[in-house]
């Protein structure tokens, strides 16, 4: 069986398991007969990809003597912050709630005392996808300014991560035939057809990202440089090849 073909059959199963989380493909063929002669080899592939979009997370933390002043100051900052947001140019459909939650906080206990209520705090994290990475420090350092007291991460990712994780197939696929063939030759036997393939896709490699303050030359003020990783995908195939006896 070519390589092409086999890369075919396991692009398929790859496409069936993407964003899977790294969970073996199940695979719906017989078993392979005992009583077939098989050699099964395993390779892997690892390609990097510079990222082309990001998800920044904001978020909004208010406190307040009760819950429901916690809460409306809390809307009020978001409010500032959607709408500087919006005025940069992030489309609303760009933008998600990642959590919200007010809960009760409490003074320092005193082993021996009550704990005391101190107050409420809210908070409400948005998260903000970005497709043109260089605007990154930009919009961060426009929520910060509009309401946003915390930066929870910057993620990155690929928008087209099946063509990167193809990539790593075949490069799996070419390392486990190179394996076979070698094996095959050192135990004086001749590889036959692919009996099985299979395949396990990985995820990507999320890096953190680096953010940098830059002083300019010509302002006191600093803007946040944010720094992209490559993003690393993946792959490992497991072929398993008939044998027979060398002529």
């Amino acid at each position: 069986m070519k390589t092409s073909r086999i890369v075919s059959m396991l692009a398929l199963l790859t496409s069936l398991t993407a964003g899977a989380q790294a969970q073996p493909v199940a695979s719906s063929r017989p078993a392979v007969d005992p009583s077939v002669r098989t050699l099964r080899v395993e390779g892997s592939g690892e390609t990097k990809a510079r990222p082309d979009e990001a998800w920044i997370d904001l978020a909004v933390e208010t406190q307040g003597a009760t819950a429901k002043v916690a809460g409306e100051e809390n809307a009020k900052k978001m409010e500032r912050l959607l709408a500087a947001l919006t005025a940069a140019g992030v489309a609303r459909k760009e933008m998600e709630t990642r959590n919200y939650s007010v809960y009760p906080e409490y003074a320092q206990p005193d082993p021996r005392a009550e704990a005391k209520l101190r107050g409420y705090r809210a908070n409400n994290t948005l998260s903000v996808h970005v497709r043109e990475l260089t605007r990154l420090g930009e919009l961060i350092d426009r929520a910060l300014a509009s309401g946003a007291n915390r930066v929870d991460g910057v993620r990155f990712g690929l928008s087209k991560a099946d063509a990167v994780r193809a990539e790593s197939l075949r490069q799996a696929v070419e390392r486990a035939r190179k394996s076979a063939e070698v094996l095959a030759s050192a135990l004086g036997v001749r590889l036959g057809e692919v009996l099985d393939a299979s395949t396990v896709a990985e995820p990507p490699q999320l890096y953190p990202a680096r953010a940098l303050m830059a002083m300019s030359d010509k302002s006191a003020d600093a803007s946040t440089q944010i720094l992209p990783e490559d993003q690393t995908v993946q792959a490992r195939v497991t072929l398993v090849y008939a044998i027979e006896s060398a002529r």
